[in-house]
């Protein structure tokens, strides 16, 4: 070991301008550079394949495929978000590329459908089909900066959670914000008020949505001063949100001009299309409803979920890998019970929730019920069939 001599390349203390020692060598500046280039090559390696590896990417098509075996129905919604996703795991691995000619801008999407109809079970499904970090933040919680609430920064802090504090990981999750249509601008006349939940709320959202570098608080809730932040950058970390938007449908006839005064063809007409009016929703009527322009510049992608038709509903209780009958087949099975639903029971099961107009959210609750009694004196009965006559609402 020569003091007056770069141990990797040789080079002599006159050669260079710096030698720095260490325990069982020198090394120079040039030296120094070279290794701290080699490692940033290889780091960059490392992530483009741990983000490979860890995205189960696979085609719109086989995409929509697995969601067809959770989700009933909403084959334009399943359609739009499928490829909105693979659109946007391909342009994280377009990002690592070294000389990247085109900048490719993220797709957020926001979906309108009235309660019940699956919004957030979609977002849950495919981020289990991805493989990647989820959350769902409700955006009724939010509160501009300064105000009794949580910050907007708080979306990210549920992020980091399910992430186990890999920001790493977190950077290219998915969050759902639900309820977004109660952010939406109380009026459009300027008030001597401050809209701290409505707008104020909107303009937080906007360097989200848009991707960049945000302080996190850790544990959430309301930032201070003297608190630690974690450093998020939110560039690839794709944004759904979705919300039950009543009063849609007006704003859209009013705008296709379907509404009129006093009886006519077509306010009757109307009414009858109600269920396909979202279809011909944009940018416009959101707008319309209170979302602020530089918010919807940021969800270039509109979807709309159908409302559930009775059908629908009939098979959301039996097809789903996770049915709401197959779920409490199991249960009983559990204790030895086998227990069968007829397609009268079922359907009667359908027609209550519908009268109380839960949507799919409400089969659940209301199949708790007709098996209420059953599930208190389990192990009585070894065979239980719940038909239409046996189906009884307490």
């Amino acid at each position: 070991m020569n003091p007056n001599q770069c141990s990797f390349c040789g080079r002599t203390k006159n050669q260079v301008e710096i030698l720095i020692s260490g325990q069982n060598g020198y090394i120079c500046e040039s030296c120094i550079e070279q290794a701290h280039s080699i490692v940033k090559e290889s780091n960059k390696q490392s992530d483009s394949s741990a983000v490979s590896e860890d995205v189960d990417l696979k085609k719109p098509k086989q995409i929509k495929e697995f969601l067809d075996q959770y989700v009933i129905g909403q084959d334009q919604a399943k359609k739009q978000l499928s490829i909105a996703v693979y659109n946007h795991y391909k342009r994280i691995l377009y990002s690592q590329r070294e000389n990247k000619e085109v900048e490719i801008e993220k797709s957020n999407i926001i979906m309108i459908g009235e309660t019940g109809t699956g919004k957030t079970l979609l977002a849950k499904t495919i981020a289990k089909e991805l493989n990647v970090p989820f959350c769902i933040v409700d955006a009724t919680i939010l509160t501009e900066a300064g105000y009794v609430g949580e910050d907007v920064e708080s979306i990210l802090s549920r992020l980091l959670m399910v992430a186990d504090y890999d920001v790493q990981k977190a950077e290219r999750g998915i969050v759902f914000i639900d309820e977004i249509d109660k952010i939406a601008r109380k009026s459009d006349n300027p008030s001597i008020t401050r809209d701290v939940s409505g707008e104020g709320v909107q303009q937080g959202l906007l360097k989200l949505l848009e991707g960049s570098i945000v302080n996190v608080p850790p544990q959430g809730g309301r930032k201070h001063p003297d608190q630690k932040y974690i450093q998020v950058n939110t560039q690839n970390i794709l944004f759904i949100a979705g919300g039950a938007f009543d009063g849609m449908s007006e704003i859209i006839e009013r705008r296709l001009n379907k509404q009129a005064i006093g009886f006519s063809k077509e306010k009757l007409k109307s009414t009858t299309e109600e269920e396909y009016i979202l279809s011909h929703i944009n940018a416009i009527d959101l707008r319309k409803f209170g979302l602020i322009p530089e918010l919807l510049g940021r969800f270039p992608i509109i979807t709309y979920l159908d409302k559930l038709q009775k059908d629908t509903l009939i098979r959301i209780m039996k097809e789903p890998k996770n049915s709401i009958v197959n779920q409490f087949v199991e249960l009983f099975k559990m204790d030895g019970i086998e227990l069968t639903f007829t397609d009268g029971a079922i359907e009667k099961i359908v027609n209550e929730t519908m009268d109380k107009g839960l949507g799919a959210r409400g089969l659940r609750g209301t199949t708790e019920k007709v098996l209420e009694d059953y599930m208190f004196h389990i192990g009585e009965e070894k065979k239980i069939q719940l038909t239409k006559r046996n189906v009884h609402f307490n």
